[in-house]
């Protein structure tokens, strides 16, 4: 459990960083996303859900 939560950490500090860093930047990519099909969408989500288990998998062994 305590690793989900570092996990969690993770991600609201790089999100953080990005928000904070490139705000006008981060905006015109959240509007490319709503313009952006549902299907690449999920498939773009799809891809990442691999890519992010089989790099845990990885690391943990």
């Amino acid at each position: 459990m305590s690793d989900f939560v570092v996990a969690l950490g993770l991600v609201l500090a790089i999100e953080g960083t990005l928000y904070a860093a490139a705000p006008g930047s981060l905006k015109r990519m959240m509007q490319r996303a709503i313009e952006t099909p549902e299907t690449a969408l999920r498939i773009g989500g799809i891809v990442a859900l691999a890519l992010g288990v089989a790099l845990v998998w990885v690391v943990r062994g």
